[in-house]
């Protein structure tokens, strides 16, 4: 049956399947990223404020549980969406998601309950990844299954829009909150507004969605009698699906998850950390290279539609694996020349042992405290073995030496090599940092165009929605949300900012490789096989 000549697959019908599965995606996303944007507020609200550090690790993981219970969400939401339809998944989804992002507004803080705050929190966070789990990779399955046979690609990617949207306007209404109350108000009640204004978009989304019908392609297997029993079952014991389910994992999902950190999270730490320009300047040319990426992505996904997704994913995979360690050493000579000259051409050593400084951790020592201090102020340095009868030792250039931590000693040194605090306003090159940062927003959008189709294309009918979903949260999890920790990890450990960078070079390699060899086209398949 062609999707086009079925009556659901009106105009209209088409407009509202986009609007709905669009916009409660966006509050999926703006819920779930509204938490990590205040996740440092949590920390001083949530937690036993005696140890400012053991608080922020304890908030900053209970962000991380909601990452964790993904692939579980979608492991029983996708089983029960396969056996009893996609529509009402999509409304359980919303409603469980919007409800407990409401609530944790409605929670009290450490200071009013003690330990009983931070198990809520912990709780309403579970909560928050089990319903995402169930979203997302699932509603791409449902737009997918309403769209035109011929303009899956083009119908399909604007869902990809809605993670950058959702965390531009989690950002926005954070710094506008900021910006027009105290600090002591924004702590007191401000930080509550986000969550509690989660409430208006919810019953926007479920009026929506409650309006939808179900999706043709899951009418006609229950009018053939054939959906399954036990999707996840039927799922790892097909061979053939559960391959599938791994070029999913390794390649697309890998793929699009590390190309949206490196170009969308990564690249504003990088200018703010590490180039060191003025973090208004870095914010400003990250946003308007990721408004870029809107008409970019529905482009490729249009352009899938004309010459295969294959063509356009393994495109976006090779765009990134050789552009990724080039875009950021362009940021750093573009953005802060003489940053980049000092780094190059004035060796520091560090002398020093046990020197093994996490940015996860609190610092034990003075090696790993100059550690700490060299990272943050963007100095690559090499780590060399303690001298005898000292813990940690500076060398600066083969000239300076500080012993100890003492970091206006150390600053002093730095400086009379070269080195500069700030990027020279003067020297920044604000329009090649633009151009650089297009170069990776293409990489994503190359992904991220044919992505949502070819989630549903891969699979059959029976059990789309369970092989769609659990493989591309679990790669969103363990490869896209492990990067920060990797990158940070690297190059940390490497003393060289950009050491981290080869983590997602070498996974989008190893991504281009399973697609050249395993990758199918998939832009002509029927979905109702």
């Amino acid at each position: 049956m062609s999707s086009e000549n079925s009556p659901l697959q009106s105009s209209v019908m088409q407009r509202k399947v986009i609007i709905a599965a669009c916009f409660g995606t966006f509050l999926e996303w703006y819920d779930f990223l509204t938490f990590a944007t205040l996740a440092v507020y949590f920390s001083v609200l949530f937690f036993p404020p005696d140890n400012p550090t053991a608080a922020l690790l304890a908030s900053l993981a209970t962000f991380g549980v909601g990452m964790v219970v993904r692939p579980l969400g979608s492991a029983l939401f996708g089983s029960l969406a396969d056996k009893y339809g996609r529509r009402p998944i999509f409304i359980t989804t919303i409603a469980l998601m919007g409800v407990t992002t409401f609530a944790v507004g409605l929670l009290p803080t450490y200071a009013q309950v003690g330990l009983l705050a931070p198990a809520l929190l912990l709780l309403l966070r579970l909560l928050q990844g089990f319903a995402v789990g169930g979203e997302i990779g699932g509603v791409a399955v449902y737009l997918t299954e309403h769209a035109p046979d011929n303009r899956r690609g083009a119908y399909t990617s604007v869902l990809q829009l809605m993670g950058p949207l959702g965390i531009m306007v989690s950002m926005l209404q954070v710094v506008l909150l900021q910006y027009f109350l105290s600090d002591a108000d924004f702590h007191a009640w401000g930080w509550r507004v986000p969550f509690l204004f989660s409430a208006v978009l919810l019953a926007i989304s479920i009026k929506s969605r409650m309006n939808l019908e179900e999706s043709p392609v899951f009418v006609l297997l229950s009018e053939n009698g054939n959906v399954s029993k036990a999707p996840l079952r039927e799922c790892f014991s097909d061979r053939r699906t559960l391959g599938r389910m791994a070029l999913l994992f390794f390649c697309i999902s890998a793929g699009g998850s590390l190309l949206f950190f490196s170009s969308q999270v990564y690249t504003n730490v990088f200018l703010k950390n590490v180039v060191r320009i003025d973090p208004q300047l870095a914010g400003s040319v990250v946003m308007l290279s990721t408004l870029l990426l809107f008409p970019l992505t529905i482009f490729c996904g249009w352009l899938s539609d004309r010459i295969g997704r294959r063509p356009v994913l393994l495109a976006g995979l090779l765009l990134g694996c050789l552009a990724i360690m080039p875009v950021f050493n362009g940021l750093l000579h573009f953005g802060n020349p003489s940053l980049q000259k000092f780094n190059h051409e004035v060796p520091v050593l560090l002398y020093g042992a046990p020197c093994s400084y996490s940015p996860f951790t609190a610092t034990a020592n003075d090696c790993e405290r100059n550690q700490e201090f060299l990272t943050k102020q963007g100095v690559s340095y090499t780590l060399q073995p303690a001298r005898t009868g000292q813990t940690a030792v500076v060398s600066i250039g083969g000239s300076s030496e500080v012993a100890g931590f003492h970091p206006a000693e150390l600053t002093a040194a730095l400086k009379a090599h070269g080195w500069s605090e700030r990027a020279d306003p003067e020297q920044v090159n604000r329009l090649m940092l633009f151009l650089l940062l297009l170069i990776p927003v293409v990489a994503v959008a190359l992904i991220t165009g044919p992505q949502t189709a070819v989630l549903a294309e891969l699979f059959t009918a029976r059990t789309r929605y369970t092989a769609a979903a659990v493989p591309h949260n679990l790669s969103a999890g363990w490869i896209g949300g492990l990067s920060p920790f990797m990158v940070t990890y690297l190059s940390v450990h490497a003393g060289d900012a950009m050491a981290g960078l080869w983590y997602p070079v070498g996974l989008l390699g190893f991504a281009l490789v399973i697609g050249l060899l395993f990758l199918p086209e998939t832009k002509n398949v029927s979905l109702h096989d």
